[in-house]
Formats: structure tokens, sequence, C-alpha cells
């Protein structure tokens, strides 16, 4: 709170000791009154709330995204993305909810919730203003699609999904996509299936609406129709939800067809932890049925054998980087354990440390590693030899990564510190 605002009975409840940063903030103000980092300010979506985002010191960690609403539908959302966080969902993390605010004269002000911004992720807008391919658009809308089918596996129906209350981030050559804005969304033990077409009939409206307004603007990839690009959200997240909940009919004199049937969610990013298999006896055919399913598979592995966090399909192109070093390493009689350890110290850790002091920041680590493989393999291609992957990571550094960012968190001038 500031020296001279009101103290009143302003309250700020959450999670986590960066919640003591909050205070210095200047709640004795409206938000739409609130200074702004000027890196930060493309980086807002739209809301029907006001939303700032704010920096209360140096680190990509001291970013928060600030929305006013009612104190009702604060503590609610505030619950709901909690939630999500324990399960597991692609969601922003929440921080706080800020109540009893009063302004200079001791009027009150609305509850705000405050969230933590979402390193190197973009809004639907920004993403799609900008000069990008038609595969791109696509990659956002299999995202999305993807996300409402984690939400759904996880008995959240979300009630307003849309481009505007998702943040994406790159993955490998597509994008992941996190919920942003958990306001109208309510958890079930099932969802009914009249609940998740419900949830697609508000997507398809809010997907076609906004990319109607980006047509208008001309500012949407010029041939893209709007409509036909939102009813692809909703073909994707329908075959999506078919591959992981429907009967697959398997022929059973293929010994390895279950293992098959396995790998495919795997590729899918999904853990299948239990599934059933039965005969069909009219068909003379395996049924093979997954019951338990859970996004992440290649971020799980990822995570427990090498340590790092990513993306699902970041983590996948790590691990097969792994993979073929532990391959070669194999006659040295290493452990797994100890070849993780030299992956990550001669590979990884090797790679990003040639990257400039001052380019650091600019793409994520893991997005990073794997686009400096995109560019040995062009280069590769180009000479008709491997470049190697020491050469390839000297000619991204100096010729792509000073025209890539993926956020302003990283590339600001004169950053603004909000306090009094």
């Amino acid at each position: 709170m500031g020296e001279n605002g009101p103290m009143g009975d302003l309250s700020i409840k959450g999670s986590g000791t960066e919640i003591i940063s909050l205070y210095d903030l200047p709640w004795e103000k409206m938000l739409e009154d609130w200074p702004e980092d000027p890196g930060l300010t493309s980086m807002r979506g739209i809301s029907r709330h006001v939303v700032r985002l704010v920096r209360t010191g140096e680190r990509d960690e001291d970013v928060y995204a600030v929305k006013e609403t009612v104190e009702e539908f604060s503590t609610k959302e505030y619950a709901v993305l909690r939630e999500l966080a324990t399960r597991g969902a692609p969601c922003v993390e929440p921080l706080a909810v800020v109540t009893g605010r009063l302004d200079l004269r001791g009027n009150e002000l609305p509850t705000a919730l405050v969230t933590r911004y979402l390193p190197y992720s973009l809004p639907y807008r920004v993403i799609l203003s900008s000069s990008i391919t038609p595969h791109e658009i696509t990659t956002m809308a299999n995202a999305l699609a993807l996300l409402l089918v984690k939400l759904h596996l996880l008995g959240f129906w979300w009630g307003d999904c849309s481009l505007s209350n998702a943040l994406f981030r790159r993955d490998g050559n597509e994008y992941s996509a996190y919920l942003v804005d958990a306001e109208t969304g309510e958890f079930q033990n099932v969802l009914s299936e009249g609940q998740r077409e419900h949830d697609l009939e508000i997507a398809l409206f809010n997907v076609a609406a906004e990319l109607e307004d980006l047509a208008v603007a001309g500012v949407l990839h010029p041939g893209m129709d709007p409509i036909r690009a939102s009813q692809g959200v909703i073909s994707r997240y329908r075959r999506l939800w078919a591959s992981l909940k429907e009967p697959q009919i398997l022929d059973p004199k293929d010994r390895h067809s279950v293992e098959k049937a396995m790998r495919s969610l795997q590729d899918l990013g999904f853990a299948v932890e239990e599934v059933e298999v039965t005969m069909d006896g009219e068909l003379g055919k395996l049924k093979f049925s997954p019951r338990l399913v859970a996004a992440g598979y290649h971020q799980q592995r990822l995570k427990a054998i090498l340590g790092l966090d990513a993306e699902e399909l970041q983590a996948k192109r790590l691990l097969a980087s792994f993979d073929r070093f532990r391959g070669r390493e194999a006659a040295t009689g290493a452990t797994d354990e100890q070849l993780a350890r030299r992956w990550l110290t001669e590979v990884f850790d090797h790679v990003m440390s040639q990257v400039p002091v001052e380019l650091r920041g600019r793409v994520e680590p893991a997005q990073m590693f794997h686009e400096i493989l995109e560019h040995r393999y062009f280069l590769g291609e180009q000479a008709g030899t491997d470049p190697g992957l020491s050469f390839a990571t000297q000619e991204y550094v100096s010729k792509i990564l000073p025209f890539r960012t993926d956020s302003g968190t990283n590339t600001r001038v004169a950053p603004v510190v909000v306090s009094q």
C-alpha cells in the first residue's frame, strides 16, 4: 500500500512468500490508472475486465497479471485455478485475492485477482497480427482444441472457451495453450456428453467471432475463413477425444497391436494409466479401451530422466536427443543416470552456454534447443553433410536469435516497476 493511502481493511490472501511484495502496489488507485511497463503492454490480451501486467522486480517471476472484478467471482476463480493447477492442467498460477481496497477518499474499489505472468506466452491477437504462416494458425487452433480436451478429461467445464481466454507458448514447431480465465468454469465428477457439447458450441461461436474481428481489422491471414477455422478447432477436438475415449478394434494375431495402440496415445502426448482389452466375439477382434489417461507423457519422462521442464513437443525432442546420445555412449558401460548427467553437461548446458548474456531470455531454453536442432538439419540439407551441433549453435546465435523474441518480459527498455 502506498504511504499516503488509507490502509482500511486491505487484505491480500494467497499462497507463496511473494505476496509480501504485492503490498507495495498502489491498491488505492483504480487499476486503469496504474502505470505499466511499455514492454509488457502488448503482452496483454483482451478481457471483459480491466487487466494490468505489473512488475515488482527484475526477474520474470516478478511479473504479475492483476484483474479487477467482484469478490465473489475472484474468490471462486482463485479456488478453481488452484484446483486446476493441483490436477496438472495447463493454466496460469493464481497468487492472491485482494479485498478491502479504498481510494484516497475512502471509497471502496473492486476486488483484484492476481496471477503470475506466464513467461514466453503471448495472446492470440499478438501472434495472429504478425506475419505468420497458415501452418501456425492451424497449430494454434490445434493447441486450443487440445487444451479443451485436457480440461474435459479432468472433469472441468470451461464455459467460455475462446482464443482470448488462453495464452499460447511455442512448443517445437507448434503451440501449447494455457487457460488464463476460469471465471465461468466449474468441476464435475464426470462431464456428460451434453456438457461437453455445450462447451464446444461456446468455443465454436467465440473463436469464429474473434477471428472475424481480426478479419474486419485487416490483420487476419488472407484467405482464412473465420467460420471454417473455428470449425477446425471442433474437428480437432473430436478426433482427439475419439482417440482417447473410444474403443479401438485390433487384430489379435498382431502380437504388438496393444503396444502400438499405447504408443499412438503416447505420441499424442498422453500417458495411459489404465486400459481394458477384451475379445469381441462377433468380430473376432481385440477391443482396446483406454480407461485412465493423463496429459504430459513426454513432459513427465523428461522431468523424471533429466530433471528438465518443457512443453510436450519440446520434451519429445529433447528425449530423442538424449536417446541418440545414450545409444552412442552405451559401450562405455555408464548407467542411465550417469549418461543423463553427461548429456545435460556436454550437450544441453554446453549449447545454452554459447548464448551471449545480452541475448538470453529471448527464447525459452528448451524451445531454443529444438530450434537449434532444426537449424542443424537445415544446414545439413544445404551442405549435404552434418555441420555438427556446435557449428549449428553458433550460426543460430549469430544469425537467427538476434531477431527472435517469444516474450517481451526480457527484452524491455527502461523497466517500469509499479510501486508508490
